[in-house]
């Protein structure tokens, strides 16, 4: 359900590449969320460094949603970048296995791409 990559990148690096990877195959990042920042302003101490990048194609998107809009409570797509003994992890849940909990039998093709680009786009940033 889950599908990682392994970088031997730092964090930083990952996530600056990750960004060009994304975008130069036409998805946007909607928002990157730094856990350990955020939590630091709720006066939660968390030592890991884990970065969560919400990315959306507007296209699919809009055909996904055409079929069920319930599958809005699973956009944008994530890509999470943690750090994990001393390596950089990527991670995103699996768009085609998400898919298969809404109605949405004609979409399969656009998970299948979805997920395409998300693999790249990571294999890009891990390097």
């Amino acid at each position: 359900m889950v599908i990682t990559v392994v970088s031997k990148k730092n964090i930083e690096q990952v996530c600056e590449d990750l960004k060009e990877a994304v975008v130069s195959r036409k998805f946007g990042v909607v928002g990157i969320h730094d856990m350990k920042a955020t939590m630091a302003k709720k006066d939660v101490v968390f030592d890991r460094e884990c970065r969560i990048f919400e990315v959306c194609h507007p296209g699919y998107a809009k055909t996904v949603l055409e079929q069920n809009m319930e599958i809005s409570t699973a956009l944008p797509c994530r890509i999470s970048v943690y750090e994990k003994d001393g390596e950089v992890v990527l991670a995103t849940m699996n768009p085609g296995i998400m898919l298969q909990m809404f109605d949405a039998e004609g979409v399969a093709s656009v998970a299948q791409e979805v997920e395409r680009v998300l693999v790249a786009s990571m294999n890009d940033a891990a390097g």
